[in-house]
């Protein structure tokens, strides 16, 4: 499967080279040109531009963006962005640590366009990259199966019931995170 991922620091650099390691395609932008490098190296593909990074996800329908960028106005910032890029059928996760009320927001805002919307809180921090990480979804039962492949790549290996669930609908991933927290 293919994604793409913005945001390359020390959680989303290290899911890239994971979902790499799980046979994914990944595409990564970020402003930091050492972790596009970083990603490079590794074997994924680095966008140097938002309008490079969406034309490499390929076309329009079917394309999957995980945001692990800073909560709160870094995260409006790109999902903003984003609902100005993307067509219906798309899917957006938000990854990072937003807090879970701001979810349904940004699902509103993306739902105008048809782009489908997730939350997902992740656990695992640096170590995340050898262990997988725990995985705590909010989002459509369709949407969740969609994005299977990558879960998977990212979890913990073992049952799946052990690093992934999926916690309810848009909100539940980040409210789950925070009560793990």
């Amino acid at each position: 499967m293919k994604i793409g991922m913005i945001g390359l620091g020390k959680m989303g650099g290290n899911m890239v080279l994971r979902l790499l390691q799980g046979g994914q395609e990944v595409i990564g932008f970020d402003r930091s040109e050492d972790a596009l490098k970083n990603i490079e190296a590794q074997g994924a593909r680095a966008a140097r531009s938002m309008d490079d990074f969406i034309a490499a996800l390929g076309d329009p329908g079917g394309r999957a963006v995980w945001v692990m960028v800073p909560a709160g106005e870094i995260t409006r910032s790109v999902v903003k962005d984003l609902s100005e890029r993307l067509d219906e059928g798309d899917l957006v996760i938000d990854g990072g640590n937003s807090k879970w009320s701001d979810d349904q927001g940004h699902a509103e805002q993306f739902a105008k366009t048809g782009v489908h919307f997730m939350d997902c809180g992740v656990s695992g921090g640096v170590w995340g990259k050898e262990n997988g990480y725990g995985l705590m979804c909010g989002g459509d039962d369709a949407d969740v199966e969609r994005m299977m492949p990558v879960f998977d790549a990212l979890r913990p290996e073992g049952p799946r019931e052990e690093g992934f669930v999926h916690a309810g609908e848009v909100g539940a991933g980040h409210y789950a995170k925070m009560v793990h927290n």
